[in-house]
């Protein structure tokens, strides 16, 4: 696909080199930021076609390299279309054809986004799941999208109730598969991909992606990353969280740049020395990991360029800490599994510290109440257009929660901001009580339902709380007869929750303050977290 767009005089890097034009002025002050669309995606569309497509301008360059402490694992960009093309047709062979809904259970391993490519390929839905889920959660998703199949690898936990749909990724290697296989091309709006993010009602919701999302987060090679086809991008996650998979993967294909992923062998303190010795160039990890890395001495990095961050809040000390450390910033970015990444911190347009950066050149983004867009500076609802390409196309078999989150034009986040007029938006919390922990977003609904199950627990409350140092952790507020030891609380905890569920703190109270409606009112046990961290 880039291949006919090239020949046709279309350049997909000068296009999106060119420093971001200054925002509109405007007579209103709306809280409105718009520079115009971005480029138009292709009417003929495939995303894994799209990524892949260096594989036939530059078949010999290398695509990725997984460091372990044993070596390194070293593909090329036609190893990777090659591998694709043939786990696509496997898939095929398996009996299953466009449309259908396939569940990823892969631990920490390149047969993940291999997988995951090829069933895009081949028009078939791929819903990837972290291998940290517990049995319950992983039942929870397989009744909430009723998988076609579901394949299952080292590392990755089989469903209990996957009734036999169930398929293991070294069986789809098994066979050869000596016919190419040809990407299946079509309109950009049809579904591409799933991926679950936590609902405000306790209940996890699948969000349907379009192929065009991948075209999208071209508005992230300059209004982020600063990234060119030259670099080395290290991301400090697992393949199969959706950060590590776009920012650490699918962005740095599609641009014909080198990815970089640590081994599940590598520990955090060792990423300074990975990164000196690589050459890496752009490194992309969530705030909790620079925390961790600044504990120790980090080396020279003669060739590393910034930081990125995402996925929860970047607390200002760790910015200052690391910029002393290592002489590089941190650039930050704001966005969610409906839309990705929309507004950021761009390398060559200077932010301040209280800001989270602008909505990026091409995006339509505004703060908004609920009579429409705000006044510049005005506190409100972070919103973005309805016709954003990286917007998701529905929830899954969920039409009444898809139409309640569309305000008019615009898509409510249920994150607070303001806009400065020349469109920098500062964050400024939760309009709802999601919580934030270990870069994914928590509903404290799931957690107070798993924890209810104890048997001496009454009643509970959970609310994200952050310490002294920036550490976001999610405090369980309880009623029971007596204190519970909070190694007992943990234990129970990890029976029923992934670990990035998990409180971490466990504090006893007479009674949850509730307000007139009999609601929880999180707030004031929020305000309370800080003090029993």
């Amino acid at each position: 696909m880039l291949g006919r767009l090239i020949a046709s005089g279309f350049d997909p890097v000068a296009r999106h080199l060119q420093h971001p034009p200054p925002l509109a002025s405007t007579k209103t002050m709306q809280a409105v930021f718009d520079q115009g669309a971005c480029d138009p995606c292709p009417t003929t569309f495939n995303m894994a076609g799209y990524v892949l497509e260096q594989a036939t301008v530059q078949p010999g360059k290398t695509a990725l390299c997984v460091v372990g402490a044993g070596g390194i694992e070293t593909w090329t960009y036609g190893d990777l279309a090659g591998a694709v093309q043939r786990m696509a047709a496997a898939l095929g062979a398996a009996g299953l054809v466009a449309g259908d809904r396939v569940l990823l259970c892969l631990g920490n391993t390149t047969d993940f986004p291999v997988l995951y490519l090829a069933a895009i390929a081949a028009d078939i839905l791929p819903v990837p799941v972290s291998p940290a889920l517990t049995g319950p959660e992983l039942d929870t998703i397989v009744r909430l999208i009723s998988p076609d199949l579901i394949i299952s690898g080292a590392g990755g936990q089989l469903p209990p109730s996957c009734h036999g749909r169930h398929m293991a990724v070294a069986d789809l290697h098994a066979p050869p598969y000596p016919d190419p296989f040809t990407f299946v091309m079509g309109d950009p709006n049809r579904p591409a991909y799933v991926i679950f993010t936590s609902g405000t009602g306790g209940q996890p919701r699948a969000v349907v992606h379009a192929h065009r999302a991948i075209w999208a987060r071209r508005m992230m090679w300059q209004g982020w990353y600063g990234i060119t086809p030259s670099d080395r991008m290290l991301h400090a996650g697992a393949f199969n969280w959706s950060y590590t998979l776009g920012t650490g993967l699918m962005d740095p294909w599609a641009i014909g740049a080198t990815a970089y992923v640590a081994g599940h062998d590598i520990d955090i303190h060792d990423l300074g020395g990975l990164m000196s010795q690589h050459d890496i160039t752009l490194f992309a990890a969530a705030p909790g990991v620079y925390r961790r890395m600044l504990r120790r001495a980090l080396p020279h990095f003669p060739r590393l360029r910034h930081g990125l961050s995402a996925g929860e809040k970047l607390p200002a000390a760790v910015r200052t800490d690391w910029h002393s450390a290592t002489g590089r910033p941190i650039y930050e970015a704001f966005g969610m599994s409906e839309c990705s990444t929309f507004i950021s911190q761009p390398p060559d347009r200077r932010t301040t510290a209280n800001t989270i950066g602008y909505p990026q050149p091409g995006r339509r983004v505004a703060i908004v109440d609920e009579n429409g867009p705000v006044s510049c500076d005005i506190p409100g609802q972070i919103a973005v257009s309805r016709n954003d390409l990286g917007l998701m196309l529905r929830y899954l078999d969920a039409p009444d929660v898809t139409a309640a989150c569309f305000q008019g034009e615009w898509f409510c986040t249920g994150d607070a901001g303001a806009m400065a007029p020349d469109g920098a938006i500062t964050y400024l919390g939760r309009v709802d009580d999601m919580m934030t922990a270990g870069g994914y977003r928590v509903s404290p609904v799931e957690v107070e339902n798993a924890m209810r199950g104890h048997a001496e627990i009454v009643d509970c409350a959970a609310v994200d709380g952050v310490t002294g140092d920036g550490t976001t952790l999610i405090t369980l507020f309880y009623i029971a007869d007596h204190d519970i030891a909070p190694e007992t609380m943990a234990a129970y905890a990890a029976l029923t929750l992934a670990r990035y569920k998990q409180p971490r703190v466990f504090k006893r109270i007479d009674a949850l303050p509730r307000g007139a409606n009999n609601k929880i009112q999180r707030r004031v046990l929020r305000d309370g977290a800080a003090r029993h961290i």
